[in-house]
């Protein structure tokens, strides 16, 4: 009777030189490959918000700061005086030559195009003289310096009692008052009618033949 192999009753271990993955091994792999894919989406999804708030935020400015319509400002900032004559004082009046600066600012990013606008200038509510100015234009955040010639005549305002103590002080009060009508044109894209009002109070110094303490509202 043949001799039974003898067999031993250990497995047999692997050869030197070769390489066997285990079950475990191979679902770990697979494992970090899945935890892999996961990491790289949500990094995906991370950059996808961060730049839809970017933009988010770049459009709000832009719609707060470039694309928001202001109100110009319109009002006068200084004044010479030619030919000044105050009467005398049994028979008070006043009357003069003002050469006076305006300026129209616009603070928006396009430009302001006006109408044709009148200023009255008053003294203690009775008109004395007027301006007319013509239709132009102020460039996007610019200031447009306007010079007009404004022959002002009391004569008309001489029933008034307090003209009389007004040169003796040496001070004559006057305001300006004009609604300037126009449009603002946004990066050549939008349009929108825009009106200014002026409402200007001032200080003829007789003396000095001066104009001071300015204040617009």
């Amino acid at each position: 009777m043949a001799e039974k192999e003898h067999q031993s009753p250990y497995p047999m271990a692997p050869a030197a030189n070769g390489y066997t993955r285990s079950d475990a091994e191979a679902g770990a792999a697979a494992h970090d490959a899945r935890e892999q894919r996961k990491k790289k989406r949500t990094k995906c999804l991370l950059y996808i918000v961060l730049f839809a708030i970017f933009q988010a935020g770049v459009i709000a400015i832009f719609a707060v700061t470039i694309m928001k319509v202001r109100t110009p400002r319109f009002r006068v900032r200084s004044a010479t005086f030619e030919n000044i004559n105050s009467g005398t004082p049994a028979s008070p009046a006043f009357s003069a030559r003002m050469n006076a600066e305006l300026g129209v600012k616009n603070a928006n990013f396009g430009r302001y195009k006006y109408r044709n606008t009148t200023v009255v200038f008053f003294y203690r509510g009775t008109p004395v003289g007027q301006a007319i100015l013509q239709n132009s234009r102020v460039n996007w955040r610019a200031t447009k310096k306007i010079d007009v010639a404004v022959d002002l005549n009391l004569g008309n305002a001489a029933a008034n009692s307090q003209l009389g103590s007004d040169l003796s002080a040496g001070i004559v009060p006057i305001t300006s008052q004009a609604r300037m009508t126009g449009r603002v044109e946004l990066v050549f894209v939008m349009k929108k009618n825009k009106a200014t009002e002026m409402n200007c109070n001032m200080e003829i110094v007789t003396a000095t033949q001066q104009l001071r303490n300015i204040v617009c509202k």
